[in-house]
């Protein structure tokens, strides 16, 4: 399935939709200033609104800071738990209740790309792709993050 993906990040909205898929859409706050590390302009839940197939979705992005785990996201919709977490440099997995689901990359310029498992639905499709584009995937290892820093401190 194509997933049409509309990302402004510096007015902070995002759009995905495709021929078979619900639309998804976030939202940033009018008037909140984007942050430049997140496509979509900030990790704060309070800032962000999520409608999947026009329904209001509950969304949890983590803080994103030393460990991977720190950038996953998490979503609920219509009773079904999404989780978008790094597993690689580039890629992150997305799990629907728990269960892969696939493997998405997008280095934070609205283009995704995508491995999906079989039985994904479109559902899946939609809002694992949205994550993608709007929070971006992939994280370093912490050991990699804190080599960076102890190297940033030395003259």
């Amino acid at each position: 399935m194509y997933a049409q993906i509309d990302l402004d990040g510096p007015a902070g909205t995002l759009r995905v939709s495709g021929y078979g898929l619900p639309v998804v859409e976030l939202v940033r706050a009018p008037g909140s200033p984007p942050d430049a590390h997140t496509p979509i302009g900030t990790r704060r839940a309070g800032l962000l609104a999520l409608t999947v197939d026009g329904e209001p979705a509950a969304l949890r992005p983590a803080r994103g800071r030393l460990l991977r785990w720190s950038y996953r996201v998490d979503v609920r919709t219509d009773g079904v738990h999404y989780r978008l977490v790094p597993c690689g440099h580039d890629y992150s997995r997305l799990t629907r209740d728990g269960r892969k689901v696939g493997e998405l990359l997008c280095s934070g310029n609205g283009r995704v790309i995508d491995t999906w498992e079989p039985g994904a639905t479109p559902r899946d499709i939609a809002v694992g792709t949205a994550l993608a584009a709007a929070f971006g995937t992939g994280a370093s290892p912490w050991y990699e993050t804190v080599g960076e820093i102890v190297s940033e401190l030395l003259p």
